[in-house]
C-alpha cells in the first residue's frame, strides 16, 4: 500500500514537470528576459504581496459541517477556505494545525457523488425504501448523473440521500426563488437549504477535504521568494498558497492564482511588464494547450455530459461549441450547478436537458443573456495584457482563443498559463526551497 502511494506520489509529480516542460518548449520569450524576470522574482520577498481584505485569513475548522462551510464561502465571498485540526488547536507545527484547503469545487462534486446515489436508488426502484416519494425528486436527485448502481459515497448510504431528495428539497422550500442573485453569491439560498438537511448538516468537511478535489496545505514564509509562490500557483497546480510567519503555525496571507493576475495588472507601465504583454499571444507561444487537446462539449449534449466532463477532467469549465468546426457558442462552469439546485425549472427533464436547452434557461431566468453562458474570448492575434486584464476585470479562470477569421476554439488561456508565462523554475530550486515534506504533500 505505501509502495503504491509513493508511486502515486511521483506519478503527480512527474505530471507537473511534463507540463512546465511543455510551456518551456512552447515559450517564445528570450531565454534571457526569463532569466531576469526569474532571478526578479526571486528576489520579492512574500510579505511584500497585498493582505487578504481585512488583513485577517478566513479558517474553517475539520468539525464544521458541509453547510456552514458554504455560508462561510458565501458570506465571505471567496472559493476556497483553509482547514483547520481541532484536535491540533493548541499545535505550534503548522502541519498538524491544517490538514489542507477546502475548495467550493469540492463541496458540488461531494454533491454530485451523492446525487449519482440517489439516482441508483430511485432508477432500482428502490426509492420507497429510500424514503423518496412519486414526483417528490428535489434538487440533489436532479444532479443525478445517471449512475448503474448505488455507491458507498463519503459514509453515506442510499437512504441517507434519498432522505434528502425525499419532498423536493429547494423546490418545495422555495429556494429557488432568487437563483440568479443566489448563484452569484455563491448560493445563500443553497446554504440555506443545506443548512436544514441531511445530509448536509451533520456530514463534516473532515469527511470529504481529502476525497474531493483535495488541495494540499503548503505554505511558504514571509520571507520566503515571489518565485516559490509562483511555481506552487503554476508548475504545481495549487490555486492558493498560504503564507505563515516562519516559527508560527499561524497564516499571515494567503496568495491566490487570481490575486496574482489582479497583480500583473498593476505592472503597468514597468518596462519589463508592457515588454512581454504587448506582444500576441502567437508571439509568446500561447496558448500553450493545441486546439486538438482543448476539451468542449456540443451544444447538443445532455448537461449532466457537461458535468461529467469536468469532474473526470479535473477542470473548472469547458467551452460550449455547434457544428464540426468547433464554433463556441457558451461556456459552462462546475459553479453552474448552481443553477439546478436552485431552479426547479430547469430539473423538470434533467436527464433529457442539453446544454443549449440549460444555458437557454439560465439566460431567461436571469434575464441577461450574456451573464450565465456568454463565453469569454479573445483572439490569436491579441495582446497579452488584453487578456490579463479580461481575466482580472470578469473575475474568470480561463479564456478562450478563437481563430482569427470565425469562432472556431483553437486554445484555452488559464490562470496558471499565464503564470507560467512569465518564469522557469532554475535548477534544484523545488529541492533546495521546498524539500521532501513539500515533495510529500504535493504528490498527495
Amino acid at each position: 500500500m505505501a509502495q503504491a502511494k509513493i508511486m502515486e506520489n511521483t506519478s503527480k509529480l512527474a505530471s507537473y514537470d511534463a507540463y512546465f516542460e511543455m510551456v518551456q518548449r512552447r515559450k517564445k520569450l528570450p531565454r534571457n528576459l526569463q532569466e531576469t524576470l526569474t532571478d526578479a522574482f526571486a528576489n520579492i520577498p512574500v510579505s511584500s504581496f497585498p493582505q487578504v481584505p481585512g488583513g485577517k485569513v478566513i479558517e474553517i475548522d475539520a468539525e464544521t459541517s458541509i453547510g456552514d462551510a458554504v455560508k462561510i464561502l458565501s458570506e465571505s465571498n471567496i472559493l476556497s477556505v483553509p482547514v483547520k485540526n481541532p484536535a491540533a488547536q493548541n499545535s505550534l507545527d503548522w502541519r498538524e494545525r491544517y490538514l489542507g484547503v477546502l475548495d467550493y469545487s469540492a463541496i458540488v462534486l461531494w454533491v454530485l457523488e451523492g446525487a449519482e446515489t440517489a439516482a441508483a436508488a430511485i432508477s432500482a426502484s428502490s426509492a420507497a425504501a429510500a424514503g423518496v416519494g412519486a414526483g417528490t425528486v428535489g434538487a440533489l436527485g436532479a444532479l443525478a448523473l445517471g449512475a448503474t448502481g448505488p455507491a458507498a459515497v463519503a459514509g453515506l448510504t442510499v437512504a441517507a440521500v434519498g432522505a434528502a431528495v425525499a419532498g423536493g428539497v429547494a423546490a418545495d422550500r422555495g429556494a429557488g426563488k432568487d437563483a440568479p442573485t443566489a448563484a452569484d453569491k455563491l448560493g445563500e439560498d443553497f446554504y440555506k437549504v443545506i443548512l436544514q438537511e441531511e445530509p448536509f448538516k451533520s456530514t463534516k468537511v473532515s469527511s470529504i477535504i481529502k476525497s474531493y478535489r483535495w488541495a494540499p496545505f503548503v505554505p511558504v514564509a514571509m520571507d520566503s521568494s515571489m518565485l516559490s509562490v509562483l511555481l506552487l500557483l503554476s508548475k504545481y497546480r495549487l490555486r492558493n498558497v498560504p503564507v505563515i510567519e516562519r516559527g508560527s503555525p499561524y497564516l499571515k496571507n494567503f496568495i491566490t492564482q487570481s490575486a496574482v493576475v489582479r497583480g500583473l495588472v498593476g505592472c503597468k507601465g514597468r518596462d519589463w511588464f508592457d515588454c512581454i504583454s504587448a506582444h500576441p499571444l502567437s508571439e509568446l507561444g500561447l496558448p500553450y494547450m493545441s486546439a486538438d487537446e482543448v476539451i468542449s462539449v456540443r451544444d447538443d449534449e445532455l448537461i449532466l455530459e457537461a458535468f461529467k466532463k469536468m469532474r473526470d477532467n479535473n477542470i473548472g469549465g469547458l467551452p460550449v461549441v455547434e457544428g464540426p468546426k468547433k464554433k463556441i457558442v457558451g461556456n459552462v462552469s462546475i459553479r453552474d450547478i448552481r443553477f439546478l439546485l436552485l431552479k426547479p425549472e430547469l430539473f423538470s427533464n434533467f436527464r433529457q436537458l442539453t446544454v443549449a436547452g440549460f444555458m437557454n434557461t439560465v439566460a431567461s431566468a436571469t434575464h441577461d443573456a450574456t451573464k450565465a453562458a456568454t463565453p469569454i474570448t479573445c483572439k490569436l492575434g491579441s495582446n497579452l495584457c488584453t487578456v490579463i486584464d479580461t481575466l482580472a476585470s470578469k473575475l474568470v479562470h480561463r479564456i478562450y482563443v478563437t481563430a482569427e477569421d470565425d469562432d472556431e476554439v483553437v486554445g484555452v488561456i488559464t490562470l496558471r498559463d499565464v503564470i507560467s508565462c512569465f518564469i522557469y523554475e532554475p535548477p534544484n530550486f523545488f529541492d533546495n526551497h521546498f524539500g521532501f515534506s513539500a515533495q510529500e504533500m504535493l504528490g498527495n
